[in-house]
């Protein structure tokens, strides 16, 4: 679209150049340096006009950047920078802890029914996740007792819970202190704007201009920031919360697992 306008432009202006020149070479009211002047003064608006088009939108940011200052912009990016380097670690932890935990029971019932207790928890340590490993603990205190089995379960996927959980609470304060770097720098902007105006003495537009400015796009790439890992933390907390489920509902099903077969040795 911006590449379309910027013909339009170009056309338009060569279109009215080309006009203004027929006129004066028809009428004979303009000297001839004096068109030439006009085009020329048309085609350097184009193409600055051009130029502005065809600037980006990672040309626009940098400059952006750079005007709201190297000192909280530097600190917000690195909120930026470290957020998002601990919700990519977590993100590749979460998926690589899923597992298909249907698939797993049936594996573990098989090879329980089969091959016994040493049968089912070879199944899991051979299985990547903290399902598995849940199975395992309860599968380790199977000899003991149901009880000292379930509880074994349960203290253990507090564990992994808290293994699941773990640095998250770090994007969670980079979302919040990204705004208030912002709103910091909004301040200190207002503040250096009404000194420039102490300074002076008057009220001029030209004063306050520039720390409004500065005060303004430091809010909003806090905001930004923000935001951005406002969403990598939701997709971790719905992926956690995943997780936990397939947690409770595979704990569940080894308890009666080990329940039928107690069951089936007693008989």
């Amino acid at each position: 679209m911006k590449r379309l306008f910027s013909i339009l432009v170009i056309a338009a202006v060569m279109v009215l150049g080309a006009g203004n020149l027929y006129a004066a070479n028809n009428v004979n009211t303009l000297p001839e340096t004096i068109v030439n002047f006009v085009q020329d003064d048309e085609a350097a608006a184009a193409a600055d006009e051009v130029e502005e088009e065809s600037l980006g939108f990672h040309q626009e940011l940098k400059k952006r950047f750079i005007e709201g200052g190297p000192a909280f912009m530097g600190i917000v990016l690195l909120c930026l920078i470290l957020g998002l380097a601990v919700a990519i670690e977590r993100i590749i932890f979460l998926n690589l802890s899923t597992t298909n935990t249907r698939k797993l029971a049936q594996e573990v019932e098989d090879a329980l029914n089969n091959g016994g207790v040493d049968a089912a928890k070879e199944v899991c340590r051979n299985t990547k996740g903290p399902v598995a490993s849940i199975y395992y603990q309860g599968l380790d205190r199977a000899d003991e007792s149901i009880d000292a089995a379930e509880k074994a379960v349960v203290a253990y996927g507090g564990v992994q819970m808290g293994q699941l959980e773990k640095n998250v609470s770090w994007v969670s304060l980079f979302i919040a202190i990204a705004p208030m770097l912002g709103f910091m720098g909004t301040v200190i902007g207002m503040i250096t704007a009404f000194d420039r105006i102490e300074a002076a003495g008057d009220m001029q537009p030209s004063l306050v201009a520039g720390g409004i400015k500065v005060a303004l796009l430091t809010t909003v790439f806090g905001l930004i920031v923000a935001i951005i890992l406002q969403i990598f933390y939701n997709y971790i907390i719905a992926k956690i919360d995943s997780i936990v489920n397939d947690m409770e509902d595979a704990s569940i099903t080894l308890i009666d697992m080990l329940v039928a077969y107690k069951n089936k040795k007693r008989i």
